[in-house]
């Protein structure tokens, strides 16, 4: 969900120079110390309450939706089970790259990253607003108030997809013109009642249409799991906040009791809707749960007040890249160019993420892509290597490390197997649809 945090203190570790060298004694904690995290904090950092919520914010989003759909992909056993299996892994890394950060500046490695799966995630809710919008559209002349029946008398077909991406276009060009996120405070705090109001109704519908008997595979087919570890993975999409979360913590010590609380939270909701959203859907699920709701006003409701927040937190998750990428450039110019930089910039990038949606307008294809290349490395891959790299010269045990390469290997693996996977699914379905508008013409 959105998130009202300020980026500028930021996802890199600029901030961190004055941190202990490597050949310094780690001091424990309870050490007296004062750390630099806790100098950049202090006071008016964040509460523990306060930096919950912004870890819950920032892990439910479009992901959150295409749960179902992954659950499909491995199976209706064998999909929760992985779940949790990689809610755990995901929270440790998360773990990992915070005590590293404490220790090693990483910064190009990680900023890049950070970079891909932030504007990933903006890439996805293009084609999230493009297909919610695009369906409440086409179905308003016969949709009624009866949300019993899934069906509506008259559906009009309307533009294709991709132009209402373009249509969204110059409106997100405007919202990220707002350089300063408080000036975002009120609209975030509207998202995010208006997504758990959502989220609310759609556990109600799903709760209250488990068909009987449930007749699913416990486990899916084995070519369809890459496509299972892109979107699950995708989901914990709050790992680029956590940084910028413990950066501002009033006191960075309680952060990792915040990370497991809210991890644990938020774990158990990805399970819980993607197992019974499955369940109610079965076959049929979609790349959003909000696309296989009733179409009557209530449940299309639920879609436009989903998209609203959606496109609020398409600002707040391009504050990480444009607070990444943007200063350095503004920094080579002139004070009389600093603005026309920074909002050409802005422009850029935007439009970067809505060409690139264009090119991909499949929902579950887009999030399984996006997962495997940049989450999977974020999420998986990079932290446990940099565990070996900042504390391999601290008698680090040998368990550590096989367990850190053993991470590491399974999240390449799955970059390597969902992205390869998913290209293939986006090539395949292009061709289907050019071979279908090919046999339209004739």
């Amino acid at each position: 969900m959105a998130s009202d945090i300020n980026y500028q203190d930021g996802p890199d570790f600029s901030r961190r120079d004055e941190s202990p060298a490597e050949d310094e004694p780690i001091h424990s904690p309870g050490s007296p110390r004062q750390t630099e995290y806790e100098r950049i904090g202090g006071r008016t950092g964040s509460s523990f309450l306060q930096t919950l919520i912004h870890l819950l914010k920032g892990n439910i989003g479009t992901g959150l939706l295409g749960l179902p759909l992954a659950v499909k992909n491995a199976g209706l056993v064998l999909g929760p089970l992985s779940l949790l299996a990689m809610g755990i892994v995901a929270v440790h890394c998360m773990n990992l790259l915070v005590r590293c950060a404490h220790h090693l500046s990483a910064k190009r490695v990680v900023n890049m990253f950070l970079n891909i799966t932030q504007l990933g995630f903006c890439c996805v809710y293009f084609v999230f607003l493009s297909d919610n919008v695009k369906q409440v559209v086409e179905t308003a002349n016969g949709t009624t108030g009866n949300c019993h029946n899934n069906q509506t008398a008259v559906i009009v077909p309307s533009y294709d997809s991709r132009l209402y991406m373009l249509f969204f276009l110059p409106f997100i060009i405007v919202l990220v013109f707002i350089r300063n996120l408080k000036y975002l405070a009120p609209l975030s705090l509207v998202a995010n009642i208006s997504m758990c109001v959502s989220l609310v109704l759609i556990y109600y519908y799903c709760l209250t249409n488990i068909p009987y008997p449930i007749n699913l595979p416990l486990a899916g087919r084995g070519v369809d799991y890459p496509l299972f570890f892109g979107t699950a993975i995708f989901a914990f999409e709050g790992i680029g906040v956590v940084l910028p979360l413990e950066n501002k913590m009033q006191n960075p010590r309680n952060f990792t009791t915040v990370l497991y609380l809210g991890m644990g939270i938020v774990t158990t909701l990805y399970i819980s809707l993607g197992t019974i959203g499955y369940i109610g859907f079965g076959e049929h699920i979609r790349g959003s749960i909000t696309l296989n709701l009733p179409l009557c006003w209530l449940y299309q409701a639920v879609k436009l007040l989903y998209s609203f927040g959606i496109y609020i937190t398409y600002a707040l998750q391009f504050y990480v890249s444009a607070e990444i990428l943007i200063p350095p450039a503004v920094a080579r110019c002139g004070p009389r160019w600093a603005l026309m930089v920074d909002l050409s910039i802005r422009v850029a990038l935007v439009v970067l993420t809505c060409a690139l949606a264009i090119l991909i307008p499949e929902l579950d294809l887009v999030i399984s892509l996006v997962g495997s290349v940049s989450s999977s490395a974020l999420a998986l891959i990079i932290p446990p290597l940099l565990q070996i790299i900042t504390f391999h010269n601290e008698d680090m045990k040998l368990w550590v490390m096989v367990k850190d390469i053993g991470i590491s290997l399974i999240g390449f693996v799955g970059f390597v197997a969902g992205t390869y996977i998913s290209i293939q699914e986006i090539v395949a379905r292009n061709s289907s649809r050019h071979n279908g508008t090919h046999l339209q013409l004739l």
